[in-house]
C-alpha cells in the first residue's frame, strides 16, 4: 500500500503499522523491518537486513548496507555511513557524514570485519570516523571531525584525531 503526498511516500513495511514515512527516492532492498513513526529521508539506501526501531529518522543520502540494527528515538543526518555488524543503541544522535568502518584490513570480504557498537544515548557529532572493533558507550559524546580509534567509555566527551577523553559529556 502506497500514499503519495508531494514528494514522499508512505509505505507500509514488514514489522511496520503503516506509519513509516519514506521518500519515493529511498532505496530499501532486502529484509527491512521499520518501527512505527520511522522516517526515511530522500536518497537513502538501505540494503541487507536492516531493523530499525520506531520514531527513528534516517536522513538524506544514508547509506545504511548489510547486517544492522538502529534502536528506537536515533536521529541519523545526511550522509552517514553505516556498514553491517553495526548496533545502534536508543537515544542516539550520528550526525552528518559520519563514517563508520568494519573492515580493518580492507578489502578482506568479511574475514576481518569488527563490528562497531554506539550504545544507549550516544552523541556522534558531524564528520566523524569510527574505526572497526570500537564500542561508544552509553552517553558518550564525541566532538566533530574527530577519528576514534578505541572504545569510549560511558558518560565521556572525546575529540581530536585520534579522539581522546577530554571530559564527562555535559546533556541539556
Amino acid at each position: 500500500m502506497e500514499y503519495t503526498s508531494g514528494h514522499w511516500s508512505l509505505d507500509i513495511y514488514p514489522g511496520n503499522d503503516g506509519t513509516a514515512l519514506v521518500h519515493n527516492t529511498a532505496i530499501l532492498v532486502g529484509d527491512i523491518t521499520l518501527g512505527k513513526n520511522v522516517t526515511i529521508h530522500p536518497y537513502a539506501q538501505l540494503v541487507g537486513v536492516i531493523t530499525i526501531g520506531d520514531n527513528t529518522v534516517i536522513g538524506s543520502h544514508c547509506n545504511i548496507l548489510g547486517d544492522v540494527i538502529i534502536g528506537a528515538n536515533v536521529k541519523t543526518q545526511s550522509n552517514a555511513f553505516i556498514p553491517g555488524g553495526t548496533i545502534i543503541g536508543d537515544n542516539v544522535f550520528i550526525g552528518p557524514s559520519v563514517t563508520i568502518l568494519n573492515d580493518k584490513f580492507p578489502p578482506s570480504e568479511g574475514k576481518s570485519w569488527m563490528p562497531v557498537i554506539i550504545k544507549d544515548g550516544a552523541t556522534v557529532g558531524g564528520g566523524v570516523t569510527i574505526l572497526p572493533g570500537v564500542t561508544v558507550y552509553e552517553n558518550a559524546s564525541i566532538g566533530g571531525g574527530s577519528v576514534v580509534t578505541k572504545s569510549i567509555p560511558q558518560g565521556s566527551l572525546a575529540y581530536g584525531n585520534p579522539a581522546q577523553i577530554k571530559g564527562m559529556a555535559e546533556r541539556a
